[in-house]
C-alpha cells in the first residue's frame, strides 16, 4: 500500500481542495409564466421552451376544440 513519505502542509491540502466546493444550480425566470427552470431546458410544469409549446400538446389542442366549441 502507498503511504506518504511526508505529512502535507495545511496549505497545501487546501489548494488542493479549492477546486471541490459545491455551486448552486444555474436557473431561469420564465417571462410568460414567472415558473424557476434550468436554463435551456424546457419547463417541466408548463411544457414550454423559448415560448413554445413543447410538451402536453395534446392538452392544449383539446382544450382549445373544447373553447370553440367544436368537440
Amino acid at each position: 500500500m502507498a503511504v506518504p513519505k511526508r505529512k502535507s502542509s495545511p496549505g497545501r491540502r487546501d489548494r488542493r481542495r479549492s477546486h471541490q466546493a459545491l455551486s448552486a444550480p444555474a436557473l431561469s425566470v420564465d417571462q410568460k409564466t414567472k415558473s424557476v427552470h434550468r436554463p435551456h431546458h424546457i419547463d417541466l410544469r408548463t411544457g414550454f421552451y423559448r415560448g413554445e409549446q413543447i410538451l402536453f400538446k395534446d392538452d392544449v389542442e383539446e382544450e382549445d376544440t373544447e373553447a370553440s366549441g367544436e368537440g
